[in-house]
């Protein structure tokens, strides 16, 4: 393998440069430094540049040339036609327009802010429109009890429901010692133990349960729920669905849905018993009180309302985690970075939404359940 190399010689008065060997990355990496210092003495606008020597030249080679010519062709050069292609490409790239700088303007926060509300006003729009479509599918279900899609409910009863439920009973146990383990440390300096009965029971009953429980299920089966539309859509799925008459509303939002609403207050009642026997436990360890007392206080200081009111919670928080995924799932565009985003949004936003919703429920029911 011959090296690069060039010779200069004074012919007619000016500088005639032959280049010879193989100007290839393999020949041109060691040598690159130099070869560039050679060239830059040489290089000048009346040098005649003989490349018809060359056995073989690359883009690493081509660029050390393009760079001492000064990121142009000098008006005197002989090359081959094979090689020639390799600085026309170089040139083309090179002269691409670039994209204009965005001068810094006072109105540019104004843009993004009125984007973002675009943005914002488009996502309340289509989510609107996936409530409306929902509500045409449970009507249409309602007429035609036999297009009842049962094994897509069932089928996600199991995957959001039953396979929830063991992540879901360790956080409660968790949750219930926490918060017991904590009221008890308050509670012992006013002499007031017997309160730690109220304390769990409302704050578990009422609050901690179904938000704990919507929190989780956003986290894994609403994002379960986004990536699998994610990938019909980018899999094109969807497409031949619709291509074949099969309506996606029906089959693929409208179980999910249903499912998540059925499931959501069933997860609410196994969490929150779980977390309350957590938290008799940690009483009981803590505080001396025991499971009988525990037993016979909680039915009193805690009404039934606040059951119900936390079992009103888990259908509403599931029905809307399950309409926010598959609204984020349905707006994966056919591309990977499109569908990682949707599903970190749709987590995100899902959580949002549950927030929002137990502050409404905490402002609407603040007269009831709560004992005087």
């Amino acid at each position: 393998m011959s090296a690069a190399h060039l010779e200069v010689t004074v012919r007619d008065g000016g500088q005639h440069v032959r280049l010879a060997g193989r100007w290839t990355l393999a020949t041109t990496s060691l040598r690159a430094a130099d070869l560039s210092a050679e060239l830059g003495r040489v290089a000048a606008a009346d040098t005649r540049w003989d490349c018809l020597d060359l056995e073989a030249i690359d883009s690493a080679g081509a660029m050390l040339l393009w760079r001492a010519w000064g990121r142009t062709l000098p008006v005197q050069l002989e090359i081959k036609p094979e090689h020639w292609r390799v600085f026309e490409r170089i040139q083309t790239a090179d002269h691409e327009p670039r994209p204009a700088v965005v001068p810094v303007s006072p109105l540019n926060g104004v843009i993004v802010v009125g984007s973002a509300t675009i943005g914002v006003g488009r996502h309340l729009a289509d989510f609107v429109g996936l409530i409306g479509q929902f509500a045409l599918n449970l009507v249409h279900v309602i007429r035609f009890p036999a297009d009842l899609p049962k094994r897509e409910i069932s089928a996600n009863l199991y995957k959001s429901g039953v396979r929830a439920m063991p992540v879901t009973a360790l956080v409660g146990f968790l949750i219930g010692v926490v918060l017991s383990y904590l009221s008890a440390l308050q509670l012992k300096q006013f002499g007031a133990d017997i309160f730690i009965v109220n304390i769990i029971g409302l704050g578990i009953v009422r609050e901690l349960g179904p938000v704990l429980v919507a929190i989780l299920v956003a986290g894994r089966s609403g994002s379960a729920m986004t990536a699998q539309l994610g990938v019909m859509r980018v899999t094109e799925e969807i497409d031949a669905l619709s291509t074949m008459g099969v309506a996606r509303g029906l089959r693929l939002i409208f179980p999910k849905v249903v499912a998540l609403t059925i499931a959501m207050p069933l997860l609410t009642l196994w969490a929150t018993a779980i977390a309350l026997s957590g938290g008799m436990v940690s009483a009981q360890m803590q505080l001396d009180i025991s499971y009988g007392f525990f037993f016979q206080t909680l039915p009193r200081v805690v009404p039934a309302a606040n059951l119900w009111i936390g079992l009103a919670k888990g259908a509403v928080f599931g029905m809307f985690v399950a309409l926010v995924a598959c609204h984020f799932g349905l707006r994966v565009r056919p591309n990977t970075e499109s569908l990682s985003s949707n599903t970190t949004a749709a987590v995100v936003t899902a959580i949002t939404v549950v927030i929002i919703l137990d502050s409404i429920f905490a402002i609407a029911t603040r007269g009831i359940g709560i004992p005087g």
